[in-house]
This record gives C-alpha cells, structure tokens and sequence, in this order.
C-alpha cells in the first residue's frame, strides 16, 4: 500500500461555504503545539481528494507553504491580525478572496489558526461582497448554519452594510 492509497483526514472545522468553490477550516496540521507535519500531509492528501486546489492563508505569511507548493495548490495568502478595523482593510481581505477564486476552476479553503469571530464575519461579508446574498442579515444566518455557532457583534461589523 503506498502512501497515495492511504485515505487522508478530513481538516477540523472543514466546511463548504460554496459548494465546491470556497471551504473553511481550522489551520492544516493543527495550531500552536498541536500541529504536526504527519497530520498536515494527510489533511493536505484529504482536501485534493476533495477537489481542493487553492488555498488562502490568513496567517502570516510562510506557514505550510511549502507543504502547500508540494502538494501542488496554489497558494494566496493575507495575514490578519486580530480583528479588522477599517473598511480598507476589510476589502483588502475581500480582494484576496476574489483573486483566490478568480481561476474558473478554482476551489478554494481558506483558514486561520482557528474558525473563529474574525473567520466567520469574514466569510459572512464576502458573501455580501461578491453578490451571492445581498441581504446582511442573511448572510449572518446563512454561515451561523455552515459553521454551527452564532457570529456575534465583531463578526457582524466585517458584513457590508446593504
């Protein structure tokens, strides 16, 4: 059995935003002490068996990048720090989505160390951003359902207004 039959392991938190044009997850290997290299390969095997072929770092910029480039995706990356506090820094994450997905084919996981309120407003407001929900509020309700947990006051504030 080579290492190519093994079946890979699904990232934490994995989610399909769009289905199969944009997912989420918790950083590939695991964050801080819990990363390893022999989890982030069978993670990284498990997303191409997915279709996975790009992914956008929210973390600074080099981490698993060459585990990425190995594997082949192409790799975007934005480091954000905390919560965004102007609008240009929202859009300038906005823009990175849009370059990430740009490709026809592209499908695309973005990640921070953690699914979190920053992650989950983001991923709310670029809903709003690209036109596929104009309404805010449903934007807001729609990733509370892909995520599982209610985005509260700072992950509201990184949504578009109408």
């Amino acid at each position: 059995m080579t290492k190519k039959d093994v079946p890979g392991l699904e990232p934490r938190g994995f989610r399909w935003v769009i289905a199969g044009r944009l997912a989420v997850s918790e950083r590939i290997g695991g964050s801080g002490f819990q990363h390893r290299r022999v989890r982030r390969e069978e993670e990284i095997r498990w997303l191409t068996d997915q279709g996975i072929n790009t992914v956008l770092s929210l973390l600074a910029p080099g981490q698993n990048r060459n585990a990425y480039d190995e594997a082949g995706f192409r790799v975007f990356t934005h480091t954000v720090d905390g919560m965004p506090e102007t609008n240009e820094e929202i859009e300038a994450i906005f823009t990175a989505m849009d370059d990430a997905l740009s490709e026809p084919r592209s499908s695309v996981l973005v990640h921070r160390d953690t699914i979190d309120e920053t992650l989950s407003g983001l991923l709310a407001g670029y809903l709003v951003h690209s036109g596929l929900v104009e309404d805010p509020i449903i934007a807001t309700s729609v990733i509370q359902e892909i995520i599982g947990r209610p985005l509260g006051p700072e992950g509201r504030s990184l949504i578009p207004a109408e």
